[in-house]
């Protein structure tokens, strides 16, 4: 065989191929679009989507609880430890009664009163935390803020107060 003796096009190959292309291509977008949605459409870059995913799902988790009423397995998503009650010896700077003063649907310290339902509005990046903006209750006027630290799995009050809008 020489140079100028080319195989003969094979039309089958050449459309089998563009198809796997195409469809690949298209498949990424898919898939790309699918988990940018299911992490709650964060305005952030894709490498910190799982941030977003799993701080929202925290804070969702542990308002359930508060909703529940349940407020030892909500402590334990705060301080990501669910076996809290096992290890008395380990010292928190947030402690449980104090959790309860603030959390507890009885507590004069609860400035929210009975926490009936959460819907959390906000969630960006910022340096090693997520902050999240939740309305409690529906109240469009006294937003919650919470961050998330990803190194820790733990919650807590947030410093900063993101902007929710008019």
């Amino acid at each position: 065989m020489t140079l100028l003796d080319a195989p003969a096009f094979d039309a089958a190959r050449d459309h089998r191929r563009r198809v796997i292309l195409t469809s690949s291509a298209i498949a990424f977008v898919v898939l790309f679009i699918a988990a940018w949605l299911v992490s709650g459409r964060p305005v952030d870059w894709p490498w910190n989507w799982w941030t977003h995913f799993r701080g929202r799902m925290v804070a969702s988790q542990f308002l359930t609880a508060v909703e529940h009423n349940d407020m030892q397995k909500a402590y334990g998503i705060w301080i990501h430890n669910p076996d809290w009650q096992q290890h008395p010896e380990q010292k928190n700077s947030y402690p449980f009664d104090r959790f309860q003063q603030d959390w507890s649907s009885t507590s004069s310290a609860n400035e929210y009163g009975v926490i009936r339902s959460h819907r959390i509005v906000a969630a960006r990046r910022s340096g090693n935390v997520l902050l999240m903006g939740i309305l409690i209750n529906g109240l469009q006027s006294h937003a919650l803020f919470l961050d998330y630290d990803p190194q820790t799995k733990t919650l807590g009050f947030s410093p900063v107060e993101l902007y929710l809008g008019p």
